[in-house]
């Protein structure tokens, strides 16, 4: 197939570097929409504990204290501290349940690409309600349904721009990974900079701009995006096979296994933001670095490792030694293990850490992330059923609410464990995971790669 034979609704692709043109616009917006993202939740934990749940500011909340009381009646009393990490952990796992729904309205009523636009209509619309304290929750709605209409939508349409058996769809999902990490490098260190400095409001208002920024730039590029695949009454509708049932059961398997990891690495955003700021010397040369800019470090590390890691894996493929797409996801569980067993050695004194751990801690985790989650979404891409891409692809993001979900509530453990016993708990989590994606690795390897009969 040429660079340029696979047509969109409207023109051809022209190739951009061995690539369509579609990716880069996909990768742009979702570089904007994760701009937006990562900022307003570099600063949420943050913002809960110093400022929207102390008294004064809580009963100002639309619906918060009814909130307080419902957890607290299945988890018992929570501290200011174990109330943000649950709010982080229900937040952020329910803006990876809803891409479930999402897909469905892709592939069965709007297309995936009004999706995506209503989804970054509502994200921005969501962001800018953050600039306030009372609908603070009804923000949190308003971006859990918006992230659920474009996250799954947008990953498929990268899938969609290649046919079955292309090879460059797993560099493609790198490229878009790329995105997603410029979005969580420059949103943390824009709009956790200007939250932490000129008010945690103006920080959440930038991100909203920022998401309008997303809308605009998918909008341009509407041209080169694949043509809508939806499946509706008119069509012939396609029964699944068994093998199709199979391979939807092995794809559930191996996102269940990438639970561990992201449970150890998505701490990132929570607990980790506490132990910064209560413990590592943020000094350097003659500044102090703001707490936010720590959860971005590792977006930066993920963008200078993948142009070397897919010349690496190009090297390993040409002599037959790449490892295969479960592999790969193994190898990161345990590189994360690694990464918080780094953090509790770290912690082992009384006295204040070195900026130096946070730096390799992001760079472990960087590198990890790459072998992780595009693996993942390109695998389930190839892999997943016609009739049901869309889905399966919001089914991925689903592990991130059952993982995210994990994390609020371990986050609760923070206050009552030593610092070096919370990141060992860590660690343990994502040998765990390695561990089994080792086990099943073959099994599960031969059920995807086998040939529909």
């Amino acid at each position: 197939m040429t660079d340029a034979a696979v047509a969109t609704a409207g023109e051809p692709q022209t190739a951009i570097f061995g690539q369509p043109r579609g990716v880069f616009y996909l990768a742009f917006t979702e570089a904007w929409e994760r701009f937006s993202f990562y900022g307003m939740q570099a600063l949420l934990v943050l913002y809960l504990v110093n400022s929207l749940l102390k008294p004064a500011n809580a009963q100002r909340v639309v619906g918060l204290e009814t909130l307080r009381r419902g957890l607290g009646t299945i988890l018992g009393p929570l501290s200011t501290q174990a109330f943000a990490s649950e709010i982080f952990g229900l937040y952020g796992g329910l803006v990876y349940f809803t891409p479930v729904f999402g897909g469905l309205l892709g592939d069965r009523v709007l297309g995936q690409r009004r999706t995506v636009m209503l989804g970054a209509v509502l994200m921005a619309a969501g962001h800018l309600l953050m600039a306030f304290d009372a609908p603070f929750l009804m923000a949190l709605l308003l971006l859990i349904v918006g992230c659920g209409c474009l996250k799954g939508n947008i990953s498929a349409q990268v899938g969609n721009l290649y046919e079955a058996g292309d090879a460059r769809r797993t560099r493609a999902f790198a490229i878009f990974n790329v995105g997603i990490n410029f979005g969580g490098l420059f949103g943390p260190f824009v709009c956790g900079a200007i939250g932490e400095i000129y008010g945690w409001h103006y920080g959440f208002a930038v991100a909203g701009v920022l998401m309008l920024a997303a809308l605009a730039t998918y909008t341009a590029g509407l041209r080169w995006m694949p043509p809508d695949r939806r499946r509706v009454a008119r069509a012939p509708k396609v029964a699944m096979s068994r093998h199709d049932w199979n391979v939807v059961f092995a794809l559930l398997a191996m996102l269940v296994l990438g639970v561990f990891f992201s449970i150890a690495y998505y701490q990132l955003s929570d607990s980790y933001m506490i132990w910064i700021s209560a413990t590592v010397d943020r000094r350097a040369f003659g500044v102090t670095v703001p707490v936010t800019w720590f959860s971005g470090l590792d977006s930066l590390f993920t963008i200078a490792s993948t142009p070397l890691l897919i010349r690496f894996w190009q090297w390993q493929a040409a002599r037959g030694t790449e490892p295969g797409d479960l592999t790969k996801i193994g190898l990161a569980s345990f590189a994360v293990a690694a990464a918080h067993c780094m953090l509790a050695f770290a912690s082992r004194g009384h006295g204040p850490v070195s900026i130096i751990w946070p730096l390799l801690f992001s760079g472990i985790l960087g590198t990890a992330f790459v072998y992780q989650w595009p693996t993942t979404l390109a695998l389930v891409s190839r892999a997943a059923p016609a009739q049901i891409n869309s889905t399966m692809m919001g089914v991925s993001f689903l592990t991130l609410f059952l993982s995210y979900n994990i994390v609020g509530w371990l986050g609760g453990f923070y206050e009552r464990m030593s610092p070096s016993q919370f990141w060992l708990m860590n660690a343990a989590i994502g040998v765990t995971g390695g561990i089994l994606v080792f086990i099943f690795r073959r099994p599960l390897g031969r059920i995807l790669t086998a040939p529909a009969p």
